[in-house]
């Protein structure tokens, strides 16, 4: 039976500016370093803008909830699975950060390997009234977006088609879901709660040990 994978290195890019507490909020893309963003990019071929993503939000948790340690291979290892760094059926991340077009996943109606979830908003975040679908280049459900949107971007709005906030949300949910995730049973609790499936698990862990390589 396949059994969760071991917690890959959880790694922390490098920053654009040394952190200061004092300093006014910066939005999440503008956290790493450009020289290490360029460097990266070229070397696991994610878009820079999605890497940026990544990246902004494993240092804002480094200095806002150090005790998690979600890494940004980690969670561009959840965005390759799940629509290719936002690019999946030809949507990309603009210079914003915003998924056009939006990335909507199948009905959540119960067919085989498929959860079913009815409706939860109305349709009013996945444009679908019976079911529930995911969304955006992270593929949040309505309900887990209503209780963890986060405004990485800081426009203002939590929106799950933008990129920064999508990383942010993702992250957080997982801190929230296994407290320590570099450690294997608090890798394994996050990535179970994202998604129950334990071969996904496996290939997240693969992209994100590549990534890191």
């Amino acid at each position: 039976m396949l059994e969760f994978p071991p917690a890959p290195l959880q790694l922390v890019p490098e920053s654009a500016a040394e952190p200061d507490a004092g300093a006014d909020p910066v939005p999440l893309a503008e956290l790493a370093h450009s020289d290490w963003l360029q460097d990266v990019s070229e070397r696991t071929e994610i878009p820079e803008r999605a890497l940026a993503a990544y990246a902004g939000a494993s240092l804002w948790l480094a200095q806002t909830e150090p005790e998690c340690g979600v890494g940004w291979n980690t969670l561009a290892g959840i965005g390759a699975v799940e629509t290719i760094h936002g690019s999946y059926g030809g949507a990309r991340a603009a210079t914003d950060g915003t998924v056009r077009p939006s990335i909507i996943g199948i009905p959540l109606d119960g067919r085989e390997g498929v959860k079913e979830i009815l409706d939860t908003d109305r349709g009013e975040l996945d444009g679908d009234k019976k079911f529930d679908r995911a969304v955006g280049p992270m593929q949040f459900i309505p309900t887990t977006w209503e209780d963890y949107a986060e405004d990485g971007n800081l426009d203002g709005e939590a929106n799950p088609n933008q990129i920064d906030d999508a990383a942010l949300t993702a992250a957080l949910y997982l801190c929230d879901s296994g407290d320590d995730v570099t450690t294997d049973d608090g890798w394994a609790t996050a990535l179970g709660t994202y998604n129950e499936s334990v071969s996904y698990a496996h290939k997240v862990a693969d992209f994100a040990e590549a990534y890191g390589s």
